[in-house]
């Protein structure tokens, strides 16, 4: 009766482990734009390496949504309660696909969202250049 027991923990242990570590390839997240991550164990504490680049919003202790808030790249890693990694996993924040046009005046960058029109979206860039007025 031990061994059956003791088989059957050791069995549990063994299939639980490739559920908690999600991880792998590069999350890409649009600027503004948010993903989805369903996490197969609840999460306790989640870090995000550069929080300018990106950020976490936690609904349930199993869903979590990347928000891309500056272009670059990060990391974010999610553990459980004892330690052990649910999620860890290199995130990339890019620009639209589709929908923006940046307008370039000598050194100066606008940010345009494009719809049936475009306008100037909240956003701008920095391109660290300074204009010269003689």
């Amino acid at each position: 009766m031990r061994r059956l027991v003791a088989a059957l923990a050791f069995g549990s242990i063994v299939l639980a482990a490739p559920a908690l570590a999600q991880s792998g390839r590069a999350v890409n997240v649009e600027i503004d734009g948010t993903t989805r991550v369903q996490l197969r164990g609840a999460a306790s504490s989640v870090v995000v390496g550069n929080p300018a680049i990106a950020d976490v919003t936690v609904t349930d202790a199993n869903t979590l949504f990347i928000v891309g808030k500056g272009y670059g790249a990060t990391e974010i890693v999610v553990v459980d309660e004892i330690g052990r990694v649910l999620f860890q996993s290199p995130v990339v924040v890019s620009a639209p696909q589709s929908g923006q046009v940046r307008v370039w005046r000598g050194a100066r960058v606008t940010e345009m969202a494009c719809g049936a029109s475009c306008s100037p979206s909240i956003r701008s860039v920095d391109t660290g250049a300074t204009e010269v007025t003689p």
